[in-house]
This record gives structure tokens, sequence and C-alpha cells, in this order.
């Protein structure tokens, strides 16, 4: 059985609730950002940068078809930071493979607050997580707008 973006993220949840201190999150959440594939540097363009991230940020979206006919977005990122390419990593969890509409309906914020994230954050690195959730959904916006599932060229 192939692994959904909801296992992906309960995964995540379970492994962040198993640690005890926000020491062994912010390691856990660093090798997050360790299994990434890294962007090429074609790909690191200002088309891809993130706007309002202290450390630099990149986010590529792309859509495809699925075996149900809804058009998904998936998402691939990368940093320059450790800590910021892990909590790429785990926005990416959120939001990559869901529907343009569920990825408006997801609240990232409240998961953020779940995992107890939001209160162990910088605010420099709270405006940037911000902000790369605003980027998705902006994505997510578009691809609806456009109703044909693409996505603006270098995004």
């Amino acid at each position: 059985m192939t692994a959904t973006p909801q296992h992906a993220l309960d995964a995540i949840r379970d492994d962040l609730a198993f640690l005890d201190d926000w020491d062994e999150r912010y390691r856990y959440i660093i090798d997050l950002g360790r299994t990434l594939a890294p962007l090429t540097d074609a790909e690191r363009t200002e088309a891809t940068r993130v706007r309002g991230c202290a450390s630099q940020v990149w986010l590529i979206s792309e859509t495809s078809g699925s075996g149900d006919g809804m058009v998904r977005l998936t998402f691939r990122g990368d940093s320059d930071a450790h800590i910021v390419r892990g909590l790429v990593a785990l926005t990416l969890a959120i939001y990559s493979g869901q529907t343009a509409q569920d990825i408006l309906d997801t609240d990232a914020g409240a998961i953020f607050g779940a995992i107890g994230l939001r209160d162990h954050l910088t605010p420099q690195r709270s405006n940037g997580l911000a902000a790369m959730v605003a980027r998705i959904k902006d994505d997510a916006r578009q691809v609806l707008a456009q109703g044909s599932g693409t996505v603006n060229a270098g995004r």
C-alpha cells in the first residue's frame, strides 16, 4: 500500500509526540530536512524563492492528475539553513499530494499548534513558515482559478 500524504503527516506527528523535549524535536525536524532531495542550482531562482523568509527558501509547485480524476499539487523545496529545511519538509508533508481545494481547506497553523511548534519558533521563523504556507495556498488558488491544473511557469 502506498503511503498517502495524511499517513506521512500522521507518522511525523507520532514521532514528535514520542520525543520528550524540544531539543530532540528540533533534531528530528532537522533530520526531516535531510530527507528532501536538493534542488538544482537552475531551480534556485528568484521565481522559486519564497519571499518573507529570513533564510533562503525555494519552493517548486507541480501539478498532476490522479486516479480519482482530481488535479493534485506536489511540492519540492529546499533551504540554505538546516532547521528551515526541516520546516520545509514538514510543510510539504502537510500539503504535497493534496488537491488544490484540500490545500485551501487545510489549516497548517492548527497543525503547527497541535504539535507545539508554533510556541517554539522565533518570530522570524514563524513569519517564514507563514510565507511558505501562503505561497502554497496561492499556488492552489491559481490552479483552481485556471481550471487547467497548471501553475505559472517557474514555480
